[in-house]
């Protein structure tokens, strides 16, 4: 008998165990229960639910084929496109003007009827239409669009009763914590999926600003531009793309760098980037050790602009940037986003080392003037001789057993058949000068090139390892 309640106590321990929440102990953690699984997510969707919108849209395309992509336009030149496309498919397109519908969804952020989204999920479109929690459809117009975080922002007249999300902190976001999407995968509207963080500051190709929250959470066509929330129902970051080979692999920008955008967008339509003028790099572990620095942190300058912040600054050509207003900065992409968010004509203290020393500037910040910016690009990888090239830094002078002073620019590669190849410019060629006319960045071969005329022979002056200075004429 005594048997028989050992048994029964040991099957009522082993109820009890089971049912209670399943936890784990971090081995050295003084009493942090960590929750494996949440008990249920449905008092946060019954929550959120209502602040989530489903966005219709129909376009005015011509021709065949698909030409919208989910980034901002061909980001793969042709090749394969990694990245999956938040559209249903259109297969079998007419090479005719027709209407393409899209999905995609949306949050709303404020009784007025503000609602954020992506920018691929509403860019050219002819008709907005946003399908609230209720069914009621109203027809939105945009308020503001930045192609370069693929964010956008609309607004609908709706009645006051509206239900905004309330947006959270995703600064503060830990990789392994619980979070929820909420969106219209392939239209199937107000479905809720749940994972967890996977990893964060990811870069993916996307754009300039790249730093997204990848998630396992299951994202899908349709979900882009609705809402990834913690389990307080609070927006952590924006449902934006996916992995077309994987599953369990999905991206979402963080609401903390959506904040300061939507922002601008609601207040002036477009968004305002700062703008230091300078060219950079990050600094790898070969250069570290040729400048003498403890680490490869840091951003080395390769390109000073005339006559912008960093020129009036001080900045040199060769400097290496290791922290902005006393905030380190450890690679380029870090210190764009941060010169970005700076407001135009604030005064930003440049920490920077030069020569082994350490100092610091200070520059005044300016307007980011993304055409000048975009020409500039342009001028300097469109080449009618079929050459690209590069500026001589001191990392690839020493790889061609230059001084590290050396000045010009550097053949990377040669066009197969071009006029350039014929003439005999050859990979690793450092120009000196061209008509004549002294090169020792791109900005000197951009400026000689621009004046160049195509229909009459063009002399070239470079220097070529063991061959010396050669003089090379490139005819039409």
């Amino acid at each position: 008998m005594k048997q028989g309640k050992g048994y029964l106590c040991l099957i009522v321990f082993l109820c009890l165990s089971l049912a209670a929440p399943l936890t784990i102990v971090a081995a050295g953690a003084q009493n942090q229960d960590v929750v494996m699984v949440p008990a249920n997510f449905s008092e946060l969707a019954e929550l959120a639910r209502p602040g989530v919108v489903n966005i219709r849209t129909e376009r005015t395309m011509k021709g065949g084929g698909r030409v919208f992509r989910h980034f901002f336009g061909d980001q793969f030149r042709g090749r394969p496109n990694p990245f999956e496309e938040f559209f249903g498919p259109f297969n079998n397109e007419p090479e005719r003007e027709y209407k393409q519908q899209s999905l995609g969804s949306g949050f709303i952020i404020d009784k007025e009827g503000y609602i954020v989204t992506n920018n691929h999920v509403i860019d050219d479109a002819d008709e907005i239409k946003v399908r609230l929690y209720n069914e009621k459809e109203y027809e939105a117009k945009v308020v503001g669009r930045d192609p370069k975080t693929d964010l956008a922002l609309i607004k609908i007249e709706a009645p006051k009763d509206l239900q905004p999300l309330t947006l959270g902190n995703s600064d503060d976001l830990k990789v392994g914590t619980w979070v929820v999407a909420i969106g219209s995968p392939f239209g199937l509207e107000q479905t809720v999926t749940q994972g967890i963080v996977s990893a964060k500051k990811r870069v993916i190709g996307a754009g300039p600003y790249d730093d997204f929250i990848q998630t396992d959470a299951s994202i899908n066509p349709g979900n882009s531009g609705g809402p990834l929330l913690d389990l307080q129902g609070r927006v952590v970051g924006i449902n934006t793309a996916i992995v077309a080979s994987g599953q369990g692999i999905g991206f979402a920008i963080p609401i903390d760098m959506a904040k300061t955008i939507v922002a601008q967008l609601k207040d002036k339509g477009e968004v305002t980037r700062g703008w230091l003028g300078v060219g950079i790099q990050d600094v790898t572990p070969e250069l570290a050790e040729y400048w003498g620095l403890d680490s490869a942190k840091g951003v080395l300058v390769t390109q000073v602009f005339e006559g912008d912040p960093a020129d009036k600054a001080g900045v040199k050509k060769n400097d290496i940037i290791v922290a902005l207003n006393d905030q380190p900065v450890t690679t380029g992409r870090e210190l764009s986003a941060i010169i970005a968010n700076t407001p135009v004509g604030e005064k930003t203290s440049i920490t920077l080392i030069r020569g082994g020393e350490k100092m610091t500037l200070t520059a005044k910040v300016a307007k980011r003037e993304e055409k000048s910016l975009q020409a500039a690009r342009e001028d300097e990888r469109s080449d009618v001789l079929g050459l690209q090239v590069a500026d001589l830094t001191p990392e690839r002078a020493q790889q061609f057993g230059l001084d590290k002073d050396e000045s010009g620019v550097l053949v990377v590669d040669v066009e197969n058949g071009s006029r350039a190849d014929k003439a005999g410019v050859r990979v690793g060629d450092i120009i000196k000068g061209i008509n004549r006319k002294k090169v020792e960045n791109l900005g000197d071969y951009s400026a000689v090139m621009k004046k160049a005329d195509d229909k009459k022979d063009l002399h070239m002056l470079v220097l070529r390892r063991n061959e010396g200075l050669k003089a090379i004429k490139i005819v039409p």
